[in-house]
């Protein structure tokens, strides 16, 4: 398991900085090592599910032996007391009933080895199991680090992208062109205003003509009225 979590994380420390620095490409880099921590994972899983099927084995052969070595001694008593009923010859009793007796021994002994089989099994699940949980949590929080890292690869790329125009720009050559660009318009502004005092200058031309000929035709008018005033005049008189 110690290589599961040093195949991604663990760099020496006097060469962490030179290592990361030649990685080309980090987050990709992270992605495989988790999928390869996850394959781990799928493998640990195999292995804690095949070791819990040793211990049930196990307690199957300690349970067996114990009742077989119970047996053995059930057979060996009864032999012994069918000699002592007469039942059968005491020598034979006897040479049965010890090999019964052996029998048993060798089923206590395999209970034994079985019940030291589960214990030694049994401890190696609980670590397996920790070890399993500890990397189904690491991996979960390294997942969502490496979400949060590509969010903060984006911002980060694109304020650099925008840092980098903007370093870029030549400031003297901005101004240059705004300072063209605000003489056209000047230009511009100061023709279309000539153009504007030309137009009123035509027009006020027209006005005065007409004023000129409205002022001879009233003044027309005003010498007609005076003789018309001097004709009656003349004719009371």
């Amino acid at each position: 398991m110690a290589n599961i979590f040093s195949r991604l994380f663990k760099i020496g420390e006097s060469e962490a900085h030179s290592a990361m620095d030649k990685l080309e490409n980090p987050i990709k880099m992270t992605e495989q090592g988790i999928r390869d921590m996850k394959k781990d994972l799928d493998e640990s899983l195999h292995g804690l599910a095949e070791v819990k099927a040793m211990v049930i084995r196990s307690k199957k052969e300690a349970h067996e032996a114990k009742n077989k070595a119970a047996d053995y001694e059930r057979k060996a008593m009864l032999l012994l007391q069918k000699a002592e009923k007469g039942e059968m010859e005491a020598a034979e009793a006897d040479r049965l009933a010890t090999q019964a007796l052996t029998e048993k021994e060798n089923q206590d002994a395999n209970a034994l080895r079985s019940q030291a089989e589960v214990e030694k099994f049994s401890k190696s699940v609980a670590s397996l199991e920790q070890n399993v949980k500890t990397l189904r949590s690491n991996l979960s929080k390294w997942e969502n680090e490496l979400k949060t890292l590509k969010a903060r690869q984006k911002v980060s790329s694109a304020q650099t992208k925008l840092n980098k125009q903007l370093a870029n720009m030549d400031s003297s050559s901005t101004m240059s062109m705004l300072e063209r660009m605000k003489d056209k318009v000047e230009k511009q502004e100061a023709l279309a205003e000539s153009y504007g005092e030309i137009a009123n200058e035509a027009k006020s031309v027209d006005e005065e003509l007409d004023q000129a000929l409205q002022g001879s035709g009233n003044l027309e008018a005003g010498d007609r009225l005076a003789a018309l005033k001097a004709k009656m005049k003349n004719k009371d008189s």
